[in-house]
């Protein structure tokens, strides 16, 4: 059974940064694509970024591109989120996701996914 425990949320001041990490875990997950989801209070869940597990393809939201980098390392089974110059529109519960297939370009557009973290809250403060 896939897990994804994700970690690495917090408070942070408008402008700083902050790393989310999301560790896989349970069978290899290449062909997998991997995905950064946020939902804030009162909001539908959005998608933030996307990164394919295999070749490395990545995607981002709009809100977020130029200021967020999803990247992965294989050897520790672990996608990250580097988050900078963060807004206060910005603060959510971050999940992280994976589906067994597809490309970076579904997911973002609403491709459903596989598997769920149980998130970490992000609190930017203006």
């Amino acid at each position: 059974q896939v897990q994804l425990v994700e970690s690495g949320g917090g408070l942070v001041q408008a402008g700083g940064s902050l790393r989310l990490s999301c560790a896989a875990s349970g069978r290899p997950f290449s062909g997998y694509v991997m995905g950064w989801f946020r939902q804030a209070p009162g909001k539908e869940r959005e998608f933030v970024s996307a990164i394919y597990w295999s070749g490395g393809i990545t995607y981002y939201a709009d809100s977020v591109k130029g200021r967020f980098t999803i990247f992965r390392d294989i050897a520790k089974n672990t996608v990250y989120l580097q988050m900078n110059r963060l807004k206060a529109e910005d603060t959510a519960v971050y999940y992280c996701a994976a589906r067994t297939d597809g490309t970076t370009w579904f997911v973002a557009r609403g491709g459903p996914m596989d598997y769920w973290g149980r998130g970490t809250l992000v609190t930017v403060s203006s």
